[in-house]
């Protein structure tokens, strides 16, 4: 049945980001090859020696992850004392591996030889230092890259102008034709 409206047409469907293509596919390429991996050292040496790496990783994971933690909160509470006592903060030399020995804590508690090996890799300094430098680069990049009203465009202004700090509280009242009256809105608290 028809009323005379138009019905609205969909907007055309935006193509799939490769992205969105290929990470599941990546995903799964990886278990299969982790699975794999397991079993060709299981059958080479036993079910056994599989299962005591899957553990040692897990344990070493779970001391890497709380050894990264503890120093990150130790720079943490120094930046604070620093700030408190009135000194500027200075840069901290290896801040920037907190974040990746974490990461790499976590790849070694994922069950799997290569997740193991990939964690290891993440623990040391030199790997650590060229991911990171690829990071900001990165997404430096991609900030440079972004266009007016987006998230990049955000970010490049809450770097330029720095708030006030004053707030005012408000509420926005529209009064439309054809609106019912509402209830009367409450007072404004602070």
């Amino acid at each position: 049945m028809t009323t005379g409206a138009q019905t609205p047409s969909s907007p055309a469907r935006p193509p799939r980001s490769k992205l969105r293509t290929f990470v599941p596919l990546g995903i799964a390429a990886w278990l299969v090859l982790e699975i794999w991996l397991l079993t060709v050292v299981a059958g080479a040496s036993s079910g056994f020696v599989v299962f005591l790496l899957l553990v040692a990783g897990v344990v070493l994971g779970s001391v890497v992850i709380k050894a990264a933690g503890r120093r990150a909160f130790r720079s943490l509470q120094e930046t604070v004392r620093q700030q408190q006592s009135g000194v500027l903060p200075g840069a901290r030399p290896n801040s920037e591996g907190n974040g990746l020995m974490m990461l790499g804590g976590l790849l070694l508690i994922i069950p799997g030889l290569i997740s193991d090996a990939l964690g290891l890799l993440m623990l040391l300094p030199p790997v650590q230092k060229a991911v990171s430098r690829h990071a900001e680069r990165t997404v430096e990049r991609k900030l440079r890259e972004a266009g007016p009203g987006t998230l990049g465009d955000a970010f490049r202004q809450a770097r330029m102008h720095q708030p006030d700090g004053k707030v005012v509280q408000g509420e926005v009242i529209r009064d439309e034709p054809g609106d019912a009256p509402q209830d009367p809105r409450p007072p404004l608290t602070h």
